[in-house]
């Protein structure tokens, strides 16, 4: 027992200080320093305003690319690079939708991404499920103009009608789909996004609409009147343009050979400045490494920063990440993805690495209670992270207060305007700190 007491004195004196207690100081420093920082919200309102919107494959996402390479470089990270990945290339166009019968009313719409074009007058029929569709059937759908109106659920449930809903219209001869938007739209906007067609399926035009025009639509087609709505779309698809992920580090120490993977998506929709989805997901992550470089804090392990390809409509980046580094995910650490906007950080979401793992990180939390942004639960990931989640590496996604932020979702709303730079220097903060004690602690991550 004597020596056991010892033992128990040894560790206490030795190694038995908490993660907390051993990074209380340094993550005092990382805290103080990121609200002190201004040289992020400077980039992040370069990226909004200069360069704007980044669609897959439009030269502005092309400017994107070189200009996030050379903030890199500038703010003084390790092997900047831009590997290439193919990504689509769909081109929204001019259109416009109108109710032509019974009365003439504008409608409010945001063609839907991977879309076709087309010029067609038609009939609505009104639908509040798949149920109802697949029970309208051909007879009842064929030439016809769909509207989706289902009840507003969430984003994963009523997202759906967005995601497979044009390719199961069109499959039963449908000319185009209107659907409810799949988000809070504010006043009078219209959220976009992907959808997805089965192969061999015609590729039809679709378009979400703002609540108001929703509600017009709605009315009109529960009165039993015949509603006619001409809806006109350019939206077309080119061949696969050059891209790029952009990645940056700051190399470890002691295991440079293990990393930890910090990143954002640099690709938005082409309405409004993608300011929230995800312009402050890459530069949140940068000004994180660009600090502690700054601060002097090289961690045992490397710190890899992440802008991925093509989140949107494809998640060509995050398979070409997968492809390039399948060799050494074993030695990633974790992955962690900020896309969920910028507002005020509550903490994280962690999936994989079993119960240590998730009481590693809810240690690491602690450091962050200063500012609200500890609190770790299970559940986490990204959709760029997920191609080497599947692989077997940890994942984790940065979850904020979340009050606003599908309002601006895939809309032209989300614009400079709407982040509050101290809510996001907190965000780059909690980056920060859970950044460098996941590459610094001596216990890997889970073990």
């Amino acid at each position: 027992m004597r020596t056991f007491g010892l033992f128990l004195l040894f560790l206490t004196i030795g190694f038995g200080q908490t993660v907390e207690e051993q990074y209380r100081e340094r993550s005092r420093k990382i805290i103080a320093a990121a609200i002190k920082d201004e040289d992020g919200m400077k980039r992040l309102a370069y990226l909004c305003d200069r360069i704007g919107h980044r669609l897959s494959g439009s030269e502005a996402f092309t400017r994107a690319v070189a200009w996030s390479a050379a903030q890199m470089i500038e703010g003084g990270l390790e092997n900047v690079s831009t590997p290439k990945v193919k990504i689509p290339h769909w081109v929204r166009g001019k259109e416009m939708a109108e109710i032509v019968s019974p009365v003439r009313v504008p409608l409010t719409m945001l063609g839907l991404g991977m879309t076709g074009g087309g010029d067609v007058t038609a009939e609505v029929v009104g639908v509040r499920s798949f149920e109802e569709l697949d029970k309208l059937g051909r007879a009842g759908v064929a030439g016809k103009i769909v509207l989706f109106h289902p009840p507003w659920v969430s984003y994963g449930v009523t997202g759906a009608f967005r995601r497979s809903g044009p390719s199961r219209a069109a499959k039963l001869g449908a000319a185009a789909v209107l659907i409810r938007s799949a988000g809070v739209p504010a006043a009078n906007s219209a959220h976009t996004g992907v959808t997805n067609f089965e192969p061999g399926v015609p590729v039809i035009p679709a378009a979400a609409l703002s609540e108001e025009s929703l509600g017009t639509l709605e009315r009109l087609v529960a009165s039993g009147e015949r509603v006619v709505v001409h809806y006109k779309s350019e939206a077309k698809t080119l061949p696969d343009a050059d891209g790029a992920n952009v990645i940056g580090e700051l190399r470890g120490s002691e295991k440079p050979d293990e990393v930890v993977v910090i990143s954002g998506h640099l690709d938005s929709w082409d309405a409004g400045q993608g300011a929230h989805d995800d312009a402050s997901g890459c530069i949140g992550p940068l000004q994180a490494l660009i600090l502690l470089k700054q601060l002097g804090l090289r961690p045992k392990r490397t710190i890899r920063v992440v802008f991925w390809a093509n989140e949107e409509n494809g998640t060509r980046g995050g398979l070409a990440y997968r492809d390039q580094f399948k060799d050494q995910l074993k030695d990633h650490v974790i992955a962690i993805e900020m896309d969920g906007g910028a507002e005020r950080p509550v903490g994280l979401g962690v999936t994989g690495g079993g119960e240590k793992a998730l009481a590693q990180m809810r240690e690491i939390g602690k450091l962050l209670q200063p500012i609200g942004a500890g609190l770790v639960t299970p559940g986490g990931g990204g959709t760029d992270i997920g191609p080497i989640m599947r692989e077997g590496v940890i994942g984790s996604g940065v979850r904020t207060v979340g009050k606003r932020y599908m309002e601006w979702h895939h809309t032209a709303a989300d614009t400079l305007d709407k982040i509050d730079p101290v809510e996001f220097k907190k965000n780059i903060a909690q980056l920060a700190v859970f950044a460098y004690v996941l590459a610094d602690m001596e216990a890997r991550l889970g073990q």
